[in-house]
């Protein structure tokens, strides 16, 4: 909602409030004029003093008449944020904040600290802000720092400064010294972010969202809720972030509450706040024995609140205890704090053991979720009992009447609109945004079935409802539409390469997109940045955020530069390196940057990148041929065939390249290139795919002319090979990964010792490390069953029942499989015996007695074939016998219980042994019609 108000405007509104709210300091200093409204003579004025006694420990409480500064500051200014907060959200809050404006004033000078960077091999300087490390101890325990803030301010409220109008001063002045200073040491809102003592108070009441703030994962703007924002001199709007902190509450605040839901500081936050408030407000009742001394605002006007510190602090069934009340007071507010956190984690494990016994599909995230929700509601009207109570009660009783329906309505509505939320629920709606986003990009002709409304009109499930009535949106604009959703996830670090394909799995549900496809989009996209699926690199929505403010402030100054002058400094640019100041961006990001520029230019240099890998690929190609390597020929087929198929890839995107850039001057040298380095390849792609409809006649003639490939030596030397398999090793597939290093191990152990002990605890997969862990115990020239994994991966993969099954399925099907050796002349299985395994025949030789009208027939089996599937798959008996027909003759055995529990877990790969079975059972009809 207050999203979308203009940064001008907000400036002036901060501005407002925040000389307002200094005049409110200043008052406290010096104010011989508000009194007069509170002398007892004034009869026409609500806030005079009554003439009514008020008790505190069973005295009378002196009076005189008072400054209004702090009356004001604690009865109407607190309780408008904890209002603002809820119903409205941080969106609002943060922008208007006088504290966070304040804090701005080193950025806006441009006084804050920097960091020098020397690039060592170039000598380039050039400095960075300074930020708050995520990993720093601050950076992992802010949130208790605030917390403890908060409680530290709390305390002295009642100690200090609730009535002493030069304390309370000081300590305002206090923080908003300690706000600047944090603006100069850190870059963005750092104060916000990790120090401010209202943060955690933000946090409770503002998320997953306020009753009127905007969804910032639905949104088409590029600047959402409140981010850092600046003004250019043409009056547009520019992100100003600087990815202080990931993820950011300012850009999307929900995503933020469901990124920190689990983790344990989240639940101490939100009991704990439940506690401290509680605490707050009860220690008025036991420190002066009633509930008048709180809501007559006595406590606002007590001139004497400091000489009070070792008076007893505790009255209690009209006797004080003696202890002094600078003891009582953290004494209490320490005591229900701890009491509210451990009865909040007690209340939580009782609700999720509940229900795991009543609603088993209820998610132990939905279910933290809604008891967090209802902590804050109910400390949201607990705390409007008490908060600007003694300014309320000044009221008509008829405005206290709607005053307080009105909150408690509000509450409720915001109680209604944040209990139907959860993780799900934002997932999906995020997929359909970004998904809504790949259709608008498409230029489908949507009009017709959209009754005048748009597409960003649509929620969730109409979005995906029409993807599937489209007639336009053939198999091939899904893919594509797929794809973009996939590339932009993985560029913000909504999803990672391991994640994707369990966090994407119900958009293509929706959509029609199997497993298989998942992955083929995934190879695509390494292939044509390997950087976006780099584990090690840390991607995310700030980050993306951060470089898409400076390619734009970079663009507007290149432009006006352009109109100065025709040339353009770019590397000697002030403005330009100020700017790489304050984005904190690298050489590497700076360089990717300026390639992006236009997007035929950024399409020319994929194209050229992708035409620089198939050189290493042929290599990798005829570096797996070489006689050295002769005896692993089924390890060698996994990584032949692997090579060919990302050959394949990049072949079939630099078409798609092509296509986009064929008008360029570049177009023609990239075809040409293309053609020299993978001719083979690329003529078995354009017979089998129709290009001549989108490529230009002199480009499929570039692509199609005879000559000569790229010549490569046929003669490896051993070096050589192992350089070429230490590529492979690279690959985000495990698969690749381990028979890579098998290979290498298999020319030289110690060289493929030295690379398992660099990569076998770098490796999340549980499958490279058992490799290199045996490895690293292994022998020169180990053999394959010396890896018992690997092995039945090799062979499930040479298999005609499961090649170019996916990596995943098949290393949940060697997790199953079991190995068994048999001796010539012994039987497997006999006529009649009940199928319980899948066999396949990995070494040796069997063969199959089975009964025809003219007599018993053998059949020979040879390595490669399955045994039994048509059994295995109809859970009948086996109709024939098999018998090992060499002496060492070794089966891989699949329980068909298993078989089948994957088969229902992953429909894809039933669909793919469907298809075998269909192929097998048309050559079996032929033959006999034959």
């Amino acid at each position: 909602m207050f999203a979308q108000l203009l940064e001008q405007r907000m400036h002036w509104v901060r501005w407002i409030l925040t000389i307002g709210w200094l005049l409110v300091i200043a008052s406290l200093f010096y104010d011989p004029w508000t009194s007069v409204l509170t002398e007892p003579d004034r009869t026409w004025s609500p806030l005079r003093l009554p003439n009514a006694c008020v008790q505190v420990q069973g005295q009378c409480l002196s009076e005189q008449p008072y400054p209004l500064g702090t009356t004001l500051f604690w009865g109407a200014i607190v309780p408008s944020a904890i209002f603002i907060l809820l119903v409205f959200g941080h969106e609002l809050w943060r922008r208007i904040c006088p504290l966070s404006f304040l804090s701005q004033i080193p950025r806006a000078l441009g006084w804050q600290r920097q960091f020098k960077r020397e690039n060592k091999k170039t000598g380039k300087v050039r400095y960075e802000l300074a930020k708050v490390n995520s990993d720093s101890w601050l950076g992992k325990n802010y949130h208790y720092v605030q917390f403890g803030w908060l409680f530290a301010g709390l305390c002295g409220r009642i100690l200090f400064f609730n009535a002493d109008r030069l304390v309370l001063a000081g300590w305002l002045l206090f923080t908003i010294v300690a706000a600047i200073a944090v603006g100069y040491l850190y870059g963005g809102k750092s104060w916000c972010q990790y120090f401010c003592p209202m943060a955690p108070v933000q946090s409770i009441y503002s998320k997953p969202g306020g009753l009127l703030s905007s969804k910032a994962h639905m949104s088409d703007r590029t600047i959402t809720q409140s981010m850092c924002r600046t003004v250019l001199p043409d009056g547009q709007e520019q992100s100003a972030c600087v990815a202080c902190q990931n993820p950011c509450i300012d850009i999307d605040s929900e995503r933020t509450y469901w990124d920190s839901l689990n983790k344990p500081e989240t639940s101490f936050l939100r009991y704990s706040y439940v506690g401290l408030v509680v605490g707050y407000f009860i220690y008025y009742y036991l420190y002066a024995g009633n509930w008048n001394y709180y809501f007559s605002g006595a406590w606002l006007r007590q001139i004497d609140q400091l000489a009070s510190l070792f008076s007893p602090g505790l009255y209690l069934f009209g006797q004080s205890i003696n202890i002094p009340k600078i003891v009582a007071v953290p004494l209490v507010l320490g005591g229900c704090t701890a009491i509210a956190y451990w009865l909040g984690r007690a209340i939580e494990k009782r609700a999720k053991s509940y229900s795991r016994r009543h609603y088993p599909n209820l998610a132990v995230e939905t279910i933290r979720h809604r008891i967090f929700t209802l902590c804050t509601f109910g400390i949201f009207n607990f705390f409007f009992i008490f908060g600007g109570r003694p300014l309320v009660q000044l009221l008509p009783l008829s405005v206290q009447y709607i005053y307080d329906l009105g909150l408690v309505l509000l509450s409720t509505l915001w109680l209604y609109k944040t209990w139907r939320r959860s993780p799900d629920f934002y997932a999906r709606e995020n997929l359909a945004s970004r998904f809504r986003k790949q259709l608008e990009k498409l230029q489908l002709n949507v009009s017709q079935f959209l009754e005048g409304r748009a597409l960003s009109d649509l929620n969730t499930h109409e979005v995906y409802v029409l993807a599937k009535v489209l007639p336009g949106f053939t198999r091939e604009k899904r893919h594509q539409a797929y794809k973009g959703v996939v590339q932009e996830a993985l560029e913000e670090g909504y999803v990672n390469y391991s994640s994707s394909l369990e966090i994407l799995q119900q958009m293509r549900q929706e959509v029609g997109i199997t497993d298989d496809e998942h992955r083929q989009v995934l190879e695509e996209l390494g292939i044509e940045d390997p950087e976006l699926l780099n584990p090690n690199r840390q991607r995310s929505l700030e980050n993306q955020i951060r470089l898409s403010g400076y390619r734009k402030s970079l663009e507007r100054l290149m432009a006006l530069q352009r109109k100065q002058s025709d040339r353009v400094t770019l590397p000697d640019s002030a403005a330009i390196r100020s700017l790489r100041r304050q984005y904190s961006i690298s050489p590497q990001e700076e360089d990717w940057i300026l390639r992006g520029f236009s997007a035929n230019a950024s399409s020319v240099s994929k194209a050229e990148f992708l035409v620089a890998q198939l050189p290493e690929l042929i290599s990798c190609h005829y570096a797996l041929n070489q006689p050295l390597l002769h005896e692993q020929q089924a390890v060698l087929t996994l990584l032949k065939s692997h090579v060919a198929h990302k050959k394949e890839l990049i072949v079939r995107s630099l078409l798609e390249t092509l296509e986009t850039v064929q008008n360029e001057p570049n177009a023609l040298t990239i075809a040409q290139s293309l053609q020299q380095s993978s001719s083979m390849i690329l003529r078995e792609i354009l017979e089998r795919e129709n290009w001549r409809d989108r490529l230009s006649l002199e480009i499929m003639q570039t692509l199609t002319q005879l000559g000569d490939p790229v010549s490569c030596s046929l003669e490896f030397s051993e070096r050589e090979i192992i350089e070429r398999l230490e590529t492979l090793i690279k690959e985000q597939n495990p698969l690749i990964q381990s028979a890579a290093i098998y290979a290498i191990a298999w020319l030289d152990s110690e060289r493929a010792q030295a690379i398992a002990q660099n990569i076998h605890y770098e490796s999340p997969h549980l499958l490279v490390q058992e490799t290199t862990q045996l490895l690293l115990l292994s022998t020169p020239h180990p053999p394959l069953t010396a890896f018992p994994t690997l092995e039945k991966l090799v062979y499930l993969f040479n298999s005609d029942f499961f090649h170019r099954v996916q990596s995943e399925t098949l290393i949940a099907l060697a997790n199953l499989a079991e190995v068994k050796n048999y001796s010539s002349g012994e039987t497997i299985t006999e006529a009649g015996d009940t199928c319980r395994e899948l066999l396949l025949l990995i070494e040796g030789n069997a063969k199959i007695h089975y009964q025809t009208e003219t007599g018993i027939q053998v059949k020979y089996i040879h390595p490669g074939q399955t045994l039994d599937e048509l059994e295995v798959l109809a859970h009948s008996t086996s109709e024939n016998t098999i018998i090992a027909d060499s002496q060492n003759t070794r089966i891989l055995t699949i329980p068909v219980d298993s078989f089948d529990n994957l088969l229902d877990r992953d429909p894809d790969f039933a669909r793919r042994v469907l298809e075998l079975e269909s192929r097998q059972l048309q050559q079996f009809v032929r033959s006999l019609q034959t």
